[in-house]
């Protein structure tokens, strides 16, 4: 027990130390901090240039409280239990492995970081972001996991900051079963990945933003605002009852698996879920819904 408060511990000031630098230490290219603003205003400001939905405000609906879900998800959420909670989940699971004589080591299909770089981080791209798709299924099809889903899909008019407008709960979920797979094929250092991830953040806001692009023939190998637009259609098809179109960052899976859902221009089609009329229209109402929503079933 000592040596998970101990990673607890450390996690939170090892986090702590670390984000106080992202702020103060704006001159390199991997700055977390200053990369999410540098990426969000560029497209805010695409989608004030060419906006698809030219009736939809610039300060949209929601538009500040998505702003704060940004920051709070991207931030600040690893610094109150994210970081000290996967550290020490991921500890706690290999020690459970190692009670029956199994390390993931000797499970290793692949070392990525031994390949060329390049290489290497699009092997790490695509596992995760396949992993990452067959995670948000899960999202859609299990309903204890759908109230959690729900915050992100309580959205009514889209835009850039949206992307990051999510419970607190789906990182972990996310990660969790992202745990095995990247230990698997091994991994890189957060300095390494930041090329990809700031890719992943890129396409993440233009899926959500005001823009009516899909990419021409691209739009087979990445998700686009055309095609996310109907992930969050408040009427889904009959054929597809839990969801479509759950690509984050490639929309490949989605024509490979059959799960890819475009019938028309989507511009103007309403957003959001059945029986979203009652959904919290708050930050804390919103996070506490899963827990109060359990309740309600329960008596």
């Amino acid at each position: 027990m000592e040596k998970y408060l101990d990673i607890i511990a450390n996690s939170y000031s090892g986090y702590w130390n670390y984000l106080k630098s992202e702020i103060l230490s704006y001159g390199y290219w991997d700055n977390y901090f200053y990369g999410l603003i540098i990426i969000s205003l560029a497209v805010w400001m695409l989608e004030i240039a060419f906006p698809w939905r030219e009736n939809q405000g610039v300060f949209r609906k929601d538009f500040w409280l998505d702003t704060f879900y940004m920051f709070f998800n991207f931030f600040l959420l690893n610094l109150i239990v994210f970081i000290a909670l996967s550290n020490t989940v991921a500890e706690i699971f290999d020690d459970l492995l190692g009670l029956v004589g199994i390390s993931l080591d000797n499970f290793k299909l692949i070392e990525v970081n031994a390949l060329p770089k390049p290489l290497g981080l699009f092997v790490f791209f695509i596992v995760a972001d396949f992993v990452q798709w067959n995670t948000h299924r899960l999202l859609h099809r299990v309903p204890w996991l759908w109230n959690f889903h729900k915050v992100h899909h309580s959205v009514k008019e889209m835009g850039f900051a949206a992307h990051l407008r999510y419970h607190w709960m789906e990182p972990v979920v996310y990660k969790s079963i992202l745990y095995i797979p990247l230990a698997i094929i091994g991994g890189f250092e957060a300095q390494d990945v930041a090329f990809v991830h700031f890719f992943n953040i890129t396409i993440g806001h233009l899926n959500h933003a005001n823009l009516g692009w899909d990419y021409g023939k691209l739009k087979y190998i990445f998700n686009n605002p055309k095609m996310h637009i109907w992930h969050h259609a408040k009427e889904l098809p009959k054929h597809a009852r839990y969801g479509v179109n759950y690509g984050l960052t490639l929309s490949i899976w989605d024509y490979i698996f059959k799960t890819n859902y475009i019938p028309e221009n989507g511009r103007d089609i309403e957003l959001g879920f059945s029986g979203d009329e009652t959904f919290p229209k708050d930050f804390v109402s919103q996070e506490i819904y899963p827990i109060k929503f359990k309740e309600k079933d329960e008596n």
